[in-house]
């Protein structure tokens, strides 16, 4: 690991094909960010493998083991502030977070969304998609704020919507441009491209 490389801390809780994308992208010595830590709220969750194959280091927070989410929250603040990351990716991360883990990491935290924000928000956006009929979809990263997917847009990527298309076959097609948008917008982040609108 070089010095001056972007840090950053990713946050899943599936598969992390996301995950994947990002270290892949990070073993590249040219890469301008790393992977330094992945923390997932699920035990099973596949992305850890991911991490162990890269050689990163992972830590489970089990959300089930907490009395709130408050509490959840506040663990998984305390994990992230012991790594001191620049970024907070959330790569597949299926947790709500409250307004007050969002505000401590404010101009910090990124997620990946499979829509064309401010198109089709939150659950089933590939489903919205389709059933509204639209002739483009695609995914957008964006910058997390109390809002479900509502902060600030750093890049998007469109998909073609086919006819006869389903939601499947249009989920995995936005899916490969999320591999190529994400680690693309953390280097937008590192090189200062990209930054957090103030005020």
């Amino acid at each position: 690991m070089s010095a001056g490389r972007l840090r950053v801390a990713a946050l899943i809780s599936g598969r992390g094909s996301n995950l994947k994308a990002l270290l892949d992208a990070a073993a590249d010595p040219a890469c301008p960010f790393e992977i330094v830590h992945v923390f997932s709220n699920r035990p099973d969750a596949g992305g850890l493998a991911h991490a162990a194959a890269a050689g990163v280091p992972a830590t489970v927070i089990d959300h089930k083991l907490f009395a709130s989410r408050e509490a959840f929250d506040m663990a998984l603040d305390d994990a992230l502030a012991a790594v001191r990351p620049d970024v907070v990716a959330f790569a597949g991360f299926m947790r709500i977070l409250t307004n007050a883990f969002v505000e401590r990491w404010r101009g910090k935290a990124v997620n990946i969304h499979p829509s064309l924000l401010p198109l089709f928000k939150g659950l089933h956006p590939q489903r919205q998609a389709l059933a509204a009929g639209v002739a483009v979809s695609g995914c957008t990263v964006h910058w997390v704020t109390p809002g479900v997917d509502e902060g600030p847009v750093i890049a998007r990527a469109e998909v073609p919507v086919l006819h006869g298309d389903t939601e499947d076959a249009l989920a995995a097609r936005i899916l490969v441009e999320e591999h190529r948008l994400y680690p693309r917008a953390l280097a937008m982040i590192a090189s200062g491209a990209a930054r957090f609108p103030e005020g």
